[in-house]
């Protein structure tokens, strides 16, 4: 069994496995091309993440659906471009909303330069995005543009949180479904749209992004309390100490508000503290390591990374299915 990306996903056909590495050799000389630009700081700052490198998730997603079309078809490859693009612009807009550091072992853009530096690239590779998608076609400009929507929408609604009376964990849902779930139901519906699939095909890929992006968000909500850091790449309580508001911590104000055990509201309490101190920190992870919040945390996103497995069944069986049914057991592995 060869591993060819992140988190887990493998491609047990040696001559799958050949093409996926090949295509994503091709995507990186494309982001690389992409991110050019007569000026020298435009470039230097576009092409900073990119050769930071990453997980390369979406355009891993969007070649596995291809898989059920014509691989090889035109489009296939600038479409997992455009989608990389996409992302790695909101990461530069995150962090300036974030007020990040370090992204991907690197100074965010933010930090090296400024935050109007980091703002006008991101909005610059968001245009590069958006040249290479018109050269796709109405359909795929229509696919890109809704999909930015979302992406907005979502940010805007986890600025805003939850409304008078809405429910914390649904509005949690529908942010994580429009930030993340979204763009990676756009790599399933482009990968299949631009390899000419069935309209049927597109939709079930598109759908199965969708939920499996939402699943893996959700994991790497379980993932800031449990994870490792030498896998994960990211120091537990990271979340915790900025206030984020993720999964487990909202499960747990739900437990609180209802029967909750003892010391429920004493951990809520801590937790909404001062978490810079080390003390006070490992103190809330080891008690919510052991809470049944986390659990009810994890089976949430095993729900989704189950209903993506589910939403594959009209697919062909191969070895493409197989790596995207992979990647649903994944999410089980990772939050353990």
């Amino acid at each position: 069994m060869t591993v060819v990306g992140p988190f887990g996903v493998s491609v047990r056909d040696p001559a799958l496995d050949a093409e996926v590495q090949a295509g994503l050799s091709a995507v990186e000389a494309g982001l690389i091309e992409a991110t050019k630009s007569d000026v020298p700081l435009i470039t230097e700052a576009a092409q900073h993440l990119v050769r930071a490198g990453g997980k390369r998730f979406r355009p891993l997603l969007l070649l596995l659906a291809a898989r059920f079309g014509d691989p090889q078809a035109p489009g296939v490859v600038p479409a997992a471009v455009v989608v990389e693009l996409t992302h790695l612009a909101t990461l530069y807009h995150d962090d300036i909303m974030d007020e990040a550091e370090v992204r991907r072992g690197v100074a965010s853009v933010n930090t090296r330069w400024d935050n109007s530096v980091a703002v006008l690239t991101g909005d610059f590779l968001f245009s590069r995005a958006s040249s290479i998608v018109a050269e796709l076609g109405n359909a795929a400009v229509r696919v890109q543009a809704e999909a930015f929507e979302r992406l907005v929408t979502g940010q805007i609604q986890e600025t805003q949180g939850p409304r008078p009376g809405e429910d914390p964990i649904a509005h949690h849902l529908e942010v994580v479904a429009g930030k993340t779930g979204s763009l990676i139901a756009v790599a399933g519906r482009m990968g299949a749209l631009m390899a000419g699939a069935t309209a049927a095909t597109v939709e079930v890929l598109a759908r199965y992004g969708e939920l499996i992006g939402v699943a893996f968000q959700l994991a790497d909500d379980v993932l800031d309390i449990v994870g490792d850091p030498a896998e994960s790449g990211k120091v537990p309580g990271t979340d915790l100490r900025e206030g984020v508001a993720t999964l487990p911590l909202l499960r747990l104000r739900e437990l609180a508000a209802g029967e909750g055990a003892p010391g429920d509201l004493a951990l809520l309490e801590l937790l909404s503290g001062d978490l810079s101190d080390e003390g006070r920190l490992a103190e809330a992870l080891a008690a919510l390591r052991t809470h049944r919040a986390l659990d009810l945390a994890r089976q949430d996103a095993w729900s989704y990374a189950e209903r993506a497995r589910r939403v594959l069944a009209p697919l062909p069986d191969g070895p493409a299915k197989d790596a995207l049914t992979d990647l649903c057991q994944s999410v089980s592995d990772r939050t353990r």
